[in-house]
């Protein structure tokens, strides 16, 4: 955007002179170092005047950030807003501190173990639970109702037994794979997440700089807390910065369809422009689950994620961010919708995130995804719905054929090198991690390398133990899983169904 006033927008203004405007009628404050005059836009602030209130007069450079991308307040304010830059010799020490009278969950300020002392993905999560927010925490451990489809993501895998195979030449093991035709250094990405922010300022841009560090692909939300363009710089940059070859390590974009369909195909021809390699259209979340540690904790209303254009506002039900932020996503979406993404997604790779059974499964093969993505939120959306482990046996019992149609991934409760093996045995090209992403983001770009390490460790290790060295060896033969297999499903029909009075039966 353009600056109406070029000398204007670069005057150095005083600390003096910005604490002189600190009324509802004439405002102004700091963000990043620029004099903004605020008082027409204050009634119109989606976060309610309370907040600028506090801070006129001031620098809010730290309470925008904790919830806003640089980007957002330079895009959505006119020119005219922007009336100078701040004189920083003329800072005073009482004038840097926070207003008394702000709002905000403060951050935690218990020490973190230093980053060398934590050996497996759980001593990340202790690490998170005892250092982020209230909500940081209630938002990223939250899970629907009860819980129990994210405890059994990860505790179905303690049901299956490894068969390990010995007196194999295991000196040498590459973990290296391909997804959608690229090349990545391990089966693992970066789940889709949301309001990265919240858990550490740069979010979802320090996530893509890890990704970046370790060969593997980054899936960027529509629900992330920056724009899409600001996490591609941020990879950029990272690229630069290690020498690495531009786009080498695939980034891909997770859709939520908005209920206004132009706001998605605007979005769509964006994430074509900065060079994402897929679209991942989430399919299992409708409507957002009800996750009762979210709801309990306030959110800040201040919350706003920049692609969606959704802003928390708390209400009577509660203040979970998912709920909040997920008011936007289209309910009516479709099997005939893909046709719709692929229409304004052109050559871009279609993968279908959040498919539960082989029936879907079968769909998603006839209607010619490249992929399908087995995930169930991390038991945020539906409670009781199965592991997604299951789902996994479930398809290569029912359609083992769609495993050489197209590829499949899968995510839920994966905390160790044993999980990622078994997932793959059973068929899976890679792993989605979302929670541990965000554990391991409490330590920037150097804990998301550590965490990542820990887990390929262990996958190597498993490997070796197992008999194999490259990822194009395993197979179900290496697993045992009969403790599980009583709760896989034969077919789409339920057993039961055979009981049922036919009139009812037409109905359901």
């Amino acid at each position: 955007m353009g600056v109406e006033n070029p000398e204007k927008a670069t005057r150095p203004i005083s600390v003096d002179e910005i604490s002189r405007h600190t009324s509802s009628e004439d405002l102004w404050l700091v963000v990043d170092g620029i004099v903004y005059d605020l008082t027409q836009f204050l009634p119109e602030h989606p976060g309610g005047p309370t907040i600028l209130l506090q801070y006129a007069g001031r620098d809010a450079t730290a309470a925008y950030s904790e919830v806003h991308s640089p980007s957002l307040i330079q895009t959505s304010l006119p020119a005219s807003s922007r009336i100078g830059v701040l004189d920083k010799t003329t800072i005073t020490e009482e004038w840097a501190k926070p207003p008394p009278q702000a709002r905000g969950s403060p951050r935690k300020t218990v020490e973190k173990p230093p980053l060398d002392t934590l050996i497996n993905a759980r001593d990340f999560e202790i690490a998170a639970k005892a250092s982020f927010t209230p909500k940081a925490w209630a938002f990223v451990s939250s899970a629907a109702t009860d819980c129990l489809t994210k405890e059994r993501n990860g505790s179905t895998y303690n049901d299956i037994i490894l068969r390990p195979r010995v007196l194999k030449d295991v000196r040498n093991v590459d973990v290296g794979t391909a997804i959608l035709g690229h090349h990545i250094k391990a089966p693992i990405f970066c789940a889709p997440t949301s309001m990265g922010r919240i858990f550490h300022p740069e979010g979802e841009r320090e996530l893509g700089r890890g990704c970046q560090r370790l060969g593997i692909p980054q899936c960027v939300s529509t629900s992330c807390s920056y724009s899409l363009p600001e996490v591609m710089d941020a990879v950029e940059g990272e690229a630069r910065e290690t020498n690495s070859e531009l786009g080498a390590v695939p980034v891909f974009f997770q859709l939520y369809v908005d209920r206004n369909r132009g706001k998605s195909e605007k979005l769509l021809q964006m994430v074509r422009e900065r060079g994402v390699k897929a679209i991942f259209v989430t399919i299992d979340a409708p409507v957002i689950g009800k996750r009762e540690a979210d709801e309990r904790v306030k959110s800040d209303e201040n919350l706003r994620a920049p692609m969606s254009g959704a802003q928390a506002k708390n209400d009577k039900k509660g203040g979970a961010l998912g709920r909040l932020m997920g008011n936007f996503i289209d309910a009516s979406l479709t099997w005939d919708d893909v046709a719709w993404v692929r229409k304004h997604a052109p050559g871009l790779p279609i993968v279908l995130k959040g498919i539960q059974t082989a029936a879907d499964a079968v769909k998603a093969m006839e209607i010619d995804v490249n992929a399908i993505y087995l995930t169930n939120h991390g038991g945020r959306s539906l409670d009781t719905s199965p592991a997604t482990v299951l789902v996994l046996l479930e398809l290569q019992k029912c359609c083992p054929q769609i495993f050489d149609k197209m590829e499949v991934y899968i995510d839920g409760g994966i905390t160790r090198g044993t999980d990622i093996f078994k997932a793959l045995c059973l068929g899976a090209r890679a792993v989605g991690i979302g929670r541990g992403f965000l554990f391991s983001l409490n330590y920037g770009k150097e804990g998301i390398e550590h965490f990542i390490n820990i887990l390929v460790d262990e996958l190597v290790t498993t490997m070796q133990m197992c008999g194999i060295t490259s990822l194009d060896q395993v197979h179900p033969g290496l697993l045992h899983t009969g403790a599980v297999d009583h709760l896989v499903p034969g077919s789409e029909e339920h057993p039961y169904a055979k009981w049922r009075p036919k009139s009812r039966s037409s109905r359901l």
